[in-house]
């Protein structure tokens, strides 16, 4: 069985896998090229919780799965899950984990992502695991999370980790794969070589709408 892993835009994937269609972190950029069976998004924040591209994505049955606060902007049911918490959706196993600031402040002592604001998902679907870190620095929840086949992970800095950083995040979870994400205009190179060069983690790095098959 395949797993198909799709970048479409910032942080958004569509992820297909047990004959379903998950997208993850919808916003005003991203395509939406079928309906989904599942809906995911990471925190509230415009680029990653689009109510306009949910809906767009929706069909009668959609299941969406999202923090609780985004049930209000997105104005429908929405299965909230915090970190630890577990869903299983069409044979998708999904977990919640953690996803928060560290380094990385609005203002001093607040963070743009503080603790319990937003979470990490880890999908679990033909026996493939799918870690998605959401918005958040390196934390040490990330090397709790158990074996993973592809991580993706946030790269460009300001409101998450930046290419070092992100680096030191894959090598620390060693997954299979990493694809970095969130990247704004920044250099992919770097993640890449760095992790190269300290792990056995193979780096993917996806273009906008390309898409990488899991066997």
């Amino acid at each position: 069985m395949t797993v198909v892993i799709k970048w479409v835009s910032h942080a958004c994937f569509k992820i297909k896998a047990n004959e379903k269609t998950i997208y993850i972190d919808l916003e005003e950029n991203s395509e939406v090229s079928e309906k989904a069976d599942l809906i995911m998004a990471t925190h509230s924040h415009l680029d990653h919780c689009d109510p306009d591209k949910i809906k767009q994505a929706m069909k009668e049955d959609t299941v969406i799965v999202a923090p609780k606060d985004c049930a209000p902007k997105i104005g429908t049911n929405v299965k909230a899950l915090k970190p630890g918490e577990e869903a299983t959706v069409d044979n998708i196993k999904v977990k919640a984990v953690e996803a928060y600031n560290v380094r990385r402040f609005r203002s001093p002592g607040t963070p743009f992502h503080p603790r319990d604001f937003g979470v990490g998902y880890v999908i679990t679907a033909e026996g493939k695991t799918i870690y998605h870190a959401g918005d958040t620095d390196f934390i040490p929840e990330m090397q709790q999370l158990g074996p993973i086949d592809v991580a993706l992970l946030p790269s460009g800095g300001h409101y998450t980790m930046d290419n070092p950083e992100a680096a030191d995040a894959a090598i620390a979870i060693n997954p299979g794969i990493v694809i970095p994400m969130h990247r704004w205009d920044t250099n992919p190179e770097e993640f890449k070589k760095k992790i190269e060069a300290n792990s056995h983690v193979k780096v993917v790095l996806l273009q906008k709408g390309e898409e990488y098959k899991l066997t």
